[in-house]
């Protein structure tokens, strides 16, 4: 086969796999947030159905800060399996096409180098062990002084982003908007 096309492939299949791997990467990167939500609720009835839906998502309450309306939730994040094995297989085809590549500019060891595949489950194992973590999601309450409005109260989270989606679904809670 044509040395430039060998040398482009090499090339590409070593783009690809640098991107793999910051994807891999950025499976366990903490994605926190801080949103400001209204509720038509009032600031006691809302602090109650926090606590209540915090409670079932199997977060404990970590520390009260009752003068200022703050509330810290703490929880332990278990990883998806599903996304453990998705990532191992992942990995495993852009070893198998880096080895392949590899095995065709070196022919004489191209045997060896489908042995990157073995690595594959080291990103399972990586995956596990990162996103596994405690989090914190922390409230801070505030009240709404004008009586005419539909609103009747704020929260300011700050929490995992996809905490905040499955919340504001949950509770009815709207963005504030600026």
């Amino acid at each position: 086969m044509d040395t430039t096309v060998l040398s482009s492939t090499f090339v590409m299949t070593l783009l690809l796999a640098v991107g793999l791997f910051f994807f891999i990467k950025a499976s366990v990167k903490d994605r926190i947030e801080q949103v400001k939500l209204a509720s038509e609720s009032a600031q006691e009835l809302l602090l109650t159905q926090l606590q209540e839906y915090f409670a079932s998502r199997a977060y404990r309450v970590a520390a009260v800060d009752a003068p200022n309306y703050k509330v810290t939730f703490e929880g332990f994040v278990r990883p998806s399996w599903f996304l453990a094995i998705f990532l191992t297989l992942l990995s495993a085809g852009g070893a198998l096409c880096l080895g392949l590549v590899l095995g065709m500019l070196v022919p004489q060891q191209g045997q060896i180098f489908l042995g990157l595949v073995l690595l594959s489950p080291l990103t399972g194992v990586f995956y596990w062990k990162k996103a596994g973590r405690s989090e914190q999601v922390i409230l801070k309450l505030e009240s709404v002084a004008d009586s005419e409005s539909p609103t009747k109260s704020f929260v300011t989270v700050r929490a995992h982003r996809d905490e905040l989606a499955t919340m504001q679904k949950a509770l009815n809670l709207k963005p504030l908007e600026d």
